[in-house]
C-alpha cells in the first residue's frame, strides 16, 4: 500500500526584510529589488548539495506558510486580486490557507558564498516571503521545461493590473538606505492592504528592513507618511 502522508523536514531558512506578513508581495517576481538569504540547517550545510548550482539563473523554492494557522479545511477563499470580496476554489488559487501550508516561489539567484558561521549561503532577490520562513525543498528553474506555451491565468486573465501612486517626499524616503528604497516603493505600489478594507483615513503600518512604515490610501493614491526606526 502507498504512503498517505508524507513527513517532511526544513532544509534551510530565508532571511528577508519582513518581520511579519503584512506588506509582504503577493507573488515573487513582483519586486525584484527583495533580496534574501538562505541558510540551511546544519544537517544539509553539505557543499556537495549544492555542486552545480552556480550555473543556474533562478530557483524554485518550497516553503511553509509559517504566519498562518490552519485548523480545518476551506474549500473557497477569497483572493485579493478580485478585491477580497469573490470566492474562488482554494486550489484555483495561491491562498496561503490550504490543507497543506506549502508555498512556491520562484527567486533569481543573486551569488552563492561561503559564511564561516552560517555554512553557504545563497543570496535571491524576488523574495515573498516573511523573515525566518521555513524552506522544504530548492530545486532549479528549468526553461526548457518551465515555461508553458500558449498558458492562461484564468480569472487573474481579465483582471487590470492595478498599481497605485505612491507619493512621498525625499526626506522621508531618505531615512531608509539607499539600496531599500526602490523596493519598498514597489512595495507600496503594489497596495499591501487586506483587499477587503476602504478606509481613506485609516493610517497602515508595517515593518521593513528594521524600520515602521507608516501610510494611508485615497482612491489612487498611496501617501507615504512616515519611516520610523
Amino acid at each position: 500500500m502507498r504512503k498517505q502522508s508524507l513527513e517532511i523536514n526544513k532544509i534551510a531558512s530565508i532571511l528577508t526584510d519582513f518581520d511579519t506578513k503584512f506588506g509582504i508581495p503577493r507573488q515573487s517576481g513582483i519586486v525584484k529589488e527583495l533580496c534574501g538569504k538562505i541558510v540551511f540547517e546544519r544537517k544539509y550545510r553539505s557543499a556537495d548539495a549544492l555542486r552545480g548550482i552556480e550555473g543556474f539563473s533562478h530557483l524554485w523554492l518550497i516553503w511553509g506558510f509559517s504566519e498562518n494557522s490552519y485548523e480545518k479545511f476551506m474549500p473557497t477563499v477569497r483572493p485579493p486580486k478580485l478585491g477580497g470580496n469573490k470566492k474562488m476554489g482554494v486550489f484555483a488559487t495561491r491562498s496561503p490557507f490550504r490543507p497543506n501550508g506549502l508555498g512556491l516561489s520562484l527567486v533569481k539567484i543573486k551569488g552563492v558564498y561561503n559564511d564561516t558561521e552560517l555554512g553557504t549561503v545563497i543570496e535571491v532577490s524576488g523574495v515573498d516571503m516573511v523573515n525566518g520562513t521555513p524552506i522544504y525543498d530548492i530545486k532549479p528553474y528549468l526553461p526548457y521545461a518551465d515555461v508553458a506555451e500558449n498558458a492562461r491565468a484564468g480569472f487573474t486573465d481579465d483582471i487590470d493590473e492595478f498599481v497605485l501612486d505612491v507619493v512621498f517626499d525625499e526626506k522621508t524616503i531618505n531615512i531608509l538606505p539607499i539600496e531599500k528604497r526602490q523596493a519598498l516603493i514597489k512595495i507600496l505600489a503594489q497596495d499591501p492592504r487586506p483587499s477587503y478594507i476602504e478606509d481613506a483615513e485609516r493610517i497602515y503600518g508595517f515593518g521593513y528592513a528594521g524600520y515602521e512604515i507608516k501610510f494611508k490610501v485615497e482612491g489612487k493614491k498611496l501617501i507615504l507618511i512616515n519611516i520610523e526606526e
